[in-house]
């Protein structure tokens, strides 16, 4: 029986070596990440996290591939105990064509009924979009589930 995994395919009107240095810039992912970052050294068994301190949260793993501008892969472990310590994968494929680049990113290794796989299904294609549009434009998507937050924190 296989695992359940999330694929999304976008194209982006930009350079394989543009989108991947998006990818793993910590200033640039802070951007489309909507205040969370990466920050690695990108080398293969080195740590990954993605930082997220508007939630005081973090996401850690393990730096698994690391081939610019082609492949992108880490170990992605959510600090809210949502996946019972069990780290899932993420891995981001990069293709050129023409002037564009096809991008496609897996999230998998998830256990059965994974809370983390309804969370991530939710926020990667917003995530993806942003950069998207981050790297077409210069402007980022906005989170609705922030917007949300920040309608109650002004009830308060």
């Amino acid at each position: 029986m296989s695992k359940p995994e999330f694929v999304y395919t976008i194209y982006i009107a930009s350079t394989p070596e543009k989108v991947f240095a998006a990818l793993t810039d910590a200033k640039m992912s802070e951007q489309y990440w909507h205040g969370n970052f990466v920050e690695s050294d990108w080398k293969v068994g080195s740590s990954f996290v993605l930082r997220m301190p508007r939630h005081d949260k973090e996401v850690s793993g393990e730096v698994l591939e690391y081939d610019p501008p082609r492949r992108l892969a880490y170990s992605f472990l959510a600090h809210d105990g949502s996946d019972n310590g069990k780290a899932s994968r993420v891995t981001f494929q990069l293709e050129r064509q023409r002037d564009q680049v096809r991008l496609t990113m897996i999230h998998d290794r998830f256990e059965p009924g994974s809370p983390v796989l309804e969370k991530i299904s939710l926020g990667w294609p917003l995530i993806l979009s942003s950069l998207k549009s981050y790297l077409e434009c210069g402007k980022v998507l906005y989170a609705p589930w922030y917007e949300d937050e920040t309608a109650t924190e002004q009830v308060r």
